[in-house]
């Protein structure tokens, strides 16, 4: 074989070689992010369809001196009504949901001014307070799933919502939380429920800011939709 004849035969195999490698590359490459793809897909938490009679529960102490979504204020204007912003995101869930509206009261009224209130909560935190509560839930038997909503108060839940949870046994309930805040969240108030509620099966909650009232149904509607509520 000549010179020229063996260098061809070099050349040409030194081409089947690389086209078979980059293929292989190509492939491999486009299984790789395929499969990546796939396991972060499946990473993702499915929705949990959560049916059944549902009871929205939820607990407001609004203040007087403030009417609107701004830092500070605790009412909000809807449709021409007066809300307090939990017994708001209440209505909404219950409209939602088709679920029974019940409001937690107690037997003692709290204070309408910001600093008063806030006074008034530290001192039954502080002394983990049961204030004494004047309406009760009928045949709660009937209900499969039960929102339970309140303000954050201290980085807790108000100490009626103790009360409450004292009162009632929610084994074998599906319990959601949800709060209003001005910017804490539900502090640890999830665990805590948790760890009173031990026989009910909790749901991720959602916290809604003060500040974001006013553009609160699309996250309401997003969350409920994704238990699979909604309508």
């Amino acid at each position: 074989m000549n010179k020229a004849s063996l260098f061809l035969s070099v050349a040409v195999s030194l081409a089947v070689v690389f086209t078979v490698y980059a293929y292989a590359s190509r492939t491999c490459t486009a299984e790789s992010v395929t499969n990546d793809r796939i396991s972060a897909e499946a990473a993702q938490p499915a929705a949990v369809p959560v049916k059944g009679k549902v009871l929205v529960v939820y607990f407001t102490s609004p203040e007087t001196d403030g009417v609107d979504t701004s830092s500070g204020a605790s009412r909000i204007v809807a449709d021409g009504k007066l809300y307090g912003n939990t017994e708001y995101v209440a209505a909404l869930i219950s409209q939602k949901t088709g679920g029974d509206l019940f409001q937690i009261k107690t037997a003692h009224a709290y204070p309408g001014t910001h600093k008063e209130l806030l006074d008034a909560s530290k001192r039954e935190i502080d002394a983990k307070a049961r204030p004494k509560l004047t309406s009760h839930i009928q045949r709660l038997k009937d209900y499969d799933v039960i929102f339970v909503g309140f303000p954050n108060w201290w980085y807790d839940m108000p100490m009626p919502l103790y009360s409450f949870f004292d009162a009632y046994d929610f084994t074998g309930k599906t319990l959601i939380p949800f709060c209003t805040h001005a910017g804490s969240r539900f502090s640890q108030a999830e665990k805590t429920i948790a760890a009173l509620e031990k026989g009910a099966k909790m749901q991720k909650g959602l916290a809604i800011s003060r500040k974001n009232l006013g553009e609160a149904e699309t996250a309401i509607q997003n969350w409920l939709q994704r238990m699979g509520f909604g309508k």
